[in-house]
């Protein structure tokens, strides 16, 4: 299910404008995006002038290539295909993998494939949701031996109590894929005058000695 189009939009509003400051180790961002980001995506070149001039569209087309794509996210249940995109959002697409991968169960390699999609489904969707959403927060408490959380720490629980309380909603919304169980079929019966009838045909039916 591809909730890009209504994702993306909530992470920017978390992302805000441009901001530079000097405890941030991603260094100046604007709209989340690193310069780094913006010369990997948009100009090779690029200086902090011209992250400063980044379009929304331009930060739409960064995050579905760099963060919502690197997770397949499209091939997660909705909600927690957000959870883990804006999660990849702030701590990189590989560790966002990583830690749903432990949620449900699965081998930590970074790389969200089948087997992980498969065990996602598995899971009760608001179960996921909950819980990588509580591992998320205890990693940011430890970045730097929680010094980063003495600084941002107000702003990241905000953020993930809002990912949080809007992914349990689409996953509540979501339909439900359910196939009902097969019941074997059982072979007609035959009524009582229909065998009764065969029994009387083979018994005048026999040749007398």
């Amino acid at each position: 299910m591809d909730n890009s189009s209504k994702a993306i939009p909530k992470i920017l509003e978390h992302e805000g404008g441009f901001v530079n400051h000097p405890s941030d180790p991603g260094g100046a961002t604007n709209k989340g995006i690193t310069l780094a980001t913006f010369r990997r995506y948009i100009k090779p070149n690029g200086t902090v002038a011209d992250l400063k001039a980044l379009t929304t569209a331009q930060a739409v087309a960064v995050y579905k290539r760099q963060y919502w794509d690197a997770v397949s996210a499209d091939l997660l249940p909705s909600g927690v295909d957000y959870a883990v995109a804006d999660f990849a959002v702030n701590s990189g697409p590989s560790r966002a993998a990583k830690y749903l991968q432990a949620v449900v169960g699965v081998t930590q390699d970074g790389q969200i494939g089948p087997a992980t999609i498969a065990a996602t489904k598995a899971m009760p969707s608001r179960v996921v949701i909950e819980r990588l959403c509580d591992d998320r927060l205890a990693f940011m408490k430890r970045i730097q031996s929680g010094k980063l959380w003495q600084t941002f720490g107000r702003g990241w629980q905000r953020r993930v109590d809002d990912v949080r309380a809007v992914s349990l909603s689409w996953a509540a919304q979501a339909p439900v894929d359910h196939v009902a169980p097969q019941t074997p079929a059982t072979p007609p019966q035959r009524s009582l005058w229909a065998a009764l009838g065969s029994l009387l045909a083979g018994f005048f039916g026999k040749d007398k000695a």
